[in-house]
């Protein structure tokens, strides 16, 4: 279910980046016709405008609007965090229903299916908490790569440059940070304890830094910023440092428990000698 979702969004993801390809190379005006022009990509030019009179550079106003954005979708963001760690709760109850329906025929999986949501309900999770940061920011991230693109079309508007990189040129460099950036989000995300995930872990810091060779400069640094915050919010949410600790003690107890069975045999042994002795006992009679 989750493989159909995850291609459905990027299918989705890419429909709406091919529908604008062919003005993003043109330049954008407040007067430029058309939804997304309107209520997408005019917009974050106009709030990206605004920052670059406040901070002096459109490199910093980048920044400044990245974090804002991501400050608006927190509030999801965490949402997504708190479903994601009550569904690694109950992962043990989801492995006995799975233990208790184990047949594939209709009957059997629709009784599965109906205990499972009434665990999702009573415990309080949502599956498809985890999907509203993702389609939030898709529009955001398609439209700040033609904002971009488009500011850089524009007569009017120099884009300049950050740390030496200009901002509407790709660079090898800044798609690199990206995406080890990316890697140690998943890193210290739900990834880490979910081996469903792990694929992802390693998949999507390859995907970014191939985008990153190619797009603009401006795109790759939102995604940089944006994984700095998310790294941040792992910190406090999934505390992933305090977690290195809890492997060695759930080794210990599996040890401790395999011990008295060890320890079973060696028990049984002496039992068995007194047995042989009797009939030893018993053969030097008869030879009397």
């Amino acid at each position: 279910m989750k493989k159909k979702l995850w291609l459905v969004l990027m299918v989705a993801f890419l429909a709406a980046f091919l529908a604008g390809c062919t003005e993003f190379n043109e330049p954008i005006y407040e007067n430029s016709e058309g939804f997304w022009n309107k209520f997408v990509v005019w917009p974050l030019v106009s709030l990206i405008m605004m920052f670059k009179g406040l901070l002096g550079t459109y490199g910093l106003a980048i920044i400044a609007v990245t974090i804002l954005i991501r400050l608006v979708i927190l509030p999801l963001m965490i949402k997504q965090v708190q479903s994601s760690k009550r569904m690694q709760e109950i992962q043990p109850e989801i492995k006995a229903l799975q233990a208790k329906y184990p047949s594939k025929d209709a009957v059997t999986q629709k009784k599965y299916q109906e205990e499972f949501q009434q665990l999702l309900k009573t415990r309080d999770v949502n599956p498809a908490a985890g999907c509203l940061p993702v389609l939030v920011q898709m529009p955001i991230l398609i439209g700040f790569y033609h904002a971009i693109s488009r500011m850089n079309a524009t007569p009017e508007i120099a884009l300049g440059d950050i740390f030496g990189v200009h901002l509407a040129e790709p660079s090898i460099i800044l798609a690199f940070i990206a995406a080890a950036a990316q890697f140690v989000v998943l890193r210290t995300g739900p990834a880490m304890d979910n081996p469903q995930m792990k694929a992802m872990m390693y998949f999507m810091p390859v995907m970014i830094f191939a985008f990153g060779t190619f797009l603009p400069s401006a795109l790759t640094l939102y995604w940089i910023i944006g994984n700095i915050i998310s790294f941040i919010t792992n910190i406090f949410m999934y505390k992933p440092f305090n977690k290195k600790e809890e492997p060695a003690e759930a080794i210990a107890a599996p040890a401790a428990q395999k011990r008295p069975a060890q320890q079973k045999p060696a028990g049984t042994r002496p039992s068995a000698q007194p047995k042989a002795k009797k009939k030893g006992g018993k053969s030097g009679g008869k030879k009397k």
